[in-house]
């Protein structure tokens, strides 16, 4: 199955951090703004742990975002409610839900289904049906929920546990867990994206770039067309660049040099600037065939020239065509390159809740013909402002 033509759909939370009660509808792109303390990377981090609930390490995942007691809503929620869809081609969407209440220093997972509708007017189809310790699968060859069969570990979801034999929900598992949350690039003087790098296929950069050379050099070898993209890339960018070399520096290592118009010598990833590195890191990851079903990018405009924007706003829309992007953003200057259906603004309640809104279910048709996307969120016509 074609891995774009199956997209995750409405994700809901309840309870997570500012998250008190909201719904978002997940699209190719979703791009999101909002002033310091509204819930952006709050949102990334409600879909990375559910890719982590989905791989069998929510414990830890929990712990370290400091204990489920500690990100609940304070005050104003006892549990964790998480949800996400995903559509099914020829069906209706898979349906997942999870909540998760503490217990004592741990949690306990109170309810967890995996459903999906048959038809207009049937009951849900049931994949998965758990209520505390009565844990329950949909067994296709008998046809009918039974308990696991095995030993069931009580701390991590059904989900992660699903026989790799039962095709819908391990698809849906499988998707779910293989989601990639990108924080901002290292760029430090010893940072991995700096140094040289082992040679071997990988088809992505890596979080901390310690694959960035290994993924340039495969592409080059394996996927000429990306690669020369990416070099595209870069010459739009840095009008001066004009090509990338993979010096041998020891036995099966690689470096990288930067080869510049008027330069005898290259310049190597330990001489680049941050925002030049950045740009490249980026520039290889959204081109990268190797991208997850869902990619979370957290203030991917970091060091970089406002220039740059508007190619790292193509670079991300061509990409969501091959992966679904979610993005958390502070700048205005990105914002200017998205369209109204791209951009979800979060705003404040009077109680300090997080809100969401679609900038495209805004009124913003007869501003938007005096006034850029940026302007009209910077004057505050979209929200999204402290």
């Amino acid at each position: 199955m074609d891995q774009s033509s199956v997209r995750f759909g409405e994700l809901t939370v309840h309870g997570f951090r500012r998250l008190l009660d909201v719904k978002l509808a997940l699209r190719p792109l979703s791009v999101i703004i909002g002033a310091n303390g509204t819930g952006k990377t709050s949102v990334l981090d409600v879909l990375s742990l559910l890719a982590s609930s989905a791989q069998g390490r929510m414990t830890p995942t929990l712990s370290d975002l400091s204990g489920l007691a500690n990100i609940l809503t304070y005050d104003r929620a006892e549990e964790l409610g998480l949800g996400i869809a995903m559509d099914a081609p020829g069906h209706d969407p898979l349906e997942y839900s999870l909540w998760v209440r503490p217990q004592g220093l741990s949690h306990v997972i109170r309810e967890e289904t995996l459903t999906q509708k048959r038809g207009p007017h049937t009951t849900p189809f049931l994949h998965i049906n758990s209520f505390e310790r009565d844990i329950k699968y949909y067994d296709p060859e008998k046809k009918k929920l039974l308990h696991p069969a095995w030993e069931h570990n009580a701390l991590e979801t059904s989900l992660a546990q699903v026989p790799k034999m039962f095709q819908e929900p391990e698809d849906f598992r499988r998707r779910l867990a293989s989601s990639t949350f990108y924080h901002v690039l290292n760029v430090d003087p010893r940072s991995p994206v700096r140094l040289p790098q082992s040679m071997g296929p990988a088809e992505l950069p890596g979080r901390n770039g310690e694959e960035l050379v290994s993924c340039l050099f495969y592409l080059r070898e394996t996927n000429r067309a990306r690669f020369e993209t990416i070099e595209d890339s870069l010459r739009a960018a840095f009008p001066k660049f004009e090509r990338l070399e993979f010096p041998p520096v020891a036995a099966g290592t690689l470096g990288l040099a930067w080869r510049e118009e008027g330069f005898s010598k290259p310049l190597y990833a330990h001489q680049l600037s941050e925002g030049t590195l950045r740009f490249l890191w980026l520039t290889t990851l959204l081109q990268s065939p190797g991208l997850t079903a869902l990619t979370l990018l957290d203030e991917p405009e970091v060091s970089l020239h406002p220039e740059l924007l508007s190619l790292l706003a193509e670079q991300l829309r061509e990409a969501s065509n091959r992966t679904q992007l979610i993005v958390a953003t502070h700048s205005d200057t990105l914002i200017r390159f998205l369209n109204p259906a791209e951009v979800v603004v979060l705003d404040s309640t009077e109680e300090g809740m997080t809100n969401l809104t679609r900038a495209d279910a805004l009124d913003l048709d007869e501003w938007l013909k005096d006034y850029s996307l940026d302007e009209l969120w910077r004057n505050g016509r979209m929200g999204g402002r402290a």
